[in-house]
């Protein structure tokens, strides 16, 4: 499929979570790598080195790790990701935003899913 914009893509990655099951696992995935980004940083600023790549090398595996686990054994389809990289990065921080606001069933509904 072929997106002119994230405007039009938005409302096929919402169509690609339509399970709660799905979206929590994204929401899990998202939180835990942002956590694992937060610590290399915060090492970095104790110990003054440039980071604790570990932690670094964890931040895409655990974000998309649980993600794609939740497209394949969770949604069953396949992850948005593989075709468009940069919209569903973006997207996923859309519904992440959305999910720890309490919009994202009401952004559902908008869409008419």
């Amino acid at each position: 499929m072929n997106f002119r914009n994230m405007e039009e893509f938005w409302p096929f990655y919402v169509n690609q979570h339509s399970k709660p099951a799905t979206r929590r696992w994204h929401f899990a995935g998202t939180l835990s790598s942002i956590l694992c980004l937060i610590y290399a940083m915060d090492r970095e600023i104790k110990r003054l080195v440039l980071f604790n790549w570990w932690f670094v090398f964890l931040v895409p595996l655990v974000g998309y790790g649980m993600a794609w686990y939740s497209h394949f054994y969770v949604e069953g389809n396949i992850p948005a990701t593989f075709g468009h990289p940069v919209w569903s990065l973006l997207c996923d921080y859309k519904m992440f935003g959305l999910m720890l606001t309490g919009q994202m069933d009401k952004e559902i509904k908008r869409l008419g899913m």
